[in-house]
């Protein structure tokens, strides 16, 4: 079943009925506005890198909408819109440089002349039922619905010069994954996807190796993100 969420931010970019849930070229597209093909994806950006690859193949313009959820206040129910039994912000946060955690199933796609990311940092509101019986690996609670409060910000993502611009610290001219880390202040493993994304984007490239660390170089001066209003 669709989520609130992902109703909302269909209509943020399309406000017309007809402008949404439309077909093109044999696929089933969120929105369109101008003529750009809008996908929505809350879910992992690798659920829709074929559809996508699909769309520009065809010579269509395609934009992605990826919500990255920095705050998430968490609302327990006794059921489906029923009671609120409890409720709290969810410790978890997320800011642009997680962004990184899904460019990494588009690295074949990004960059192209056609195709921008463009990412959204939100507030938003995720109701939950608890399990009465739970199986085993079940998490003890079933997500029913998420809503979004706020958007916060936004911006848009077309070149290699974008996802350096999205680096706040400075980077050695020669750095690794643990500057990388040290850098925006990100655990090792994101710092990894960033470097993967950075090289297989054209936006860094591998160099040789300081000990047992692969040693980059940006391939551009880097410059702020471009920003989207």
């Amino acid at each position: 079943m669709e989520s609130s969420l992902h109703q909302q931010l269909k209509k943020l970019y399309a406000a017309q009925d007809y402008a949404r849930e439309v077909t093109i070229s044999g696929f089933r597209i969120d929105a369109i506005s101008r003529g750009t093909l809008i996908e929505v994806q809350q879910a992992s950006l690798s659920a829709i890198r074929h559809k996508v690859r699909a769309l520009l193949a065809l010579d269509h313009r395609v934009m992605v909408v990826k919500p990255l959820v920095a705050h998430k206040r968490l609302v327990y129910l006794d059921a489906q819109g029923g009671q609120v039994l409890s409720q709290r912000s969810s410790p978890r946060k997320e800011g642009p440089l997680h962004i990184f955690d899904e460019l990494v199933h588009l690295t074949k796609l990004f960059p192209h002349p056609r195709l921008t990311v463009e990412v959204l940092l939100i507030d938003q509101v995720e109701y939950r039922v608890r399990r009465t019986t739970k199986r085993r690996r079940q998490l003890p609670y079933k997500v029913i619905d998420r809503e979004v409060i706020s958007v916060n910000q936004k911006f848009r993502l077309k070149t290699p010069r974008d996802l350096i611009g999205l680096i706040p610290g400075p980077l050695p001219l020669e750095f690794t994954t643990a500057d990388l880390a040290t850098a925006t202040g990100l655990p090792k493993y994101l710092a990894q996807k960033i470097a993967y994304t950075l090289r297989h984007c054209g936006a860094a490239t591998l160099i040789g190796k300081s000990g047992r660390s692969c040693l980059y170089r940006l391939a551009i001066k880097k410059k702020t993100a471009s920003r989207a209003a």
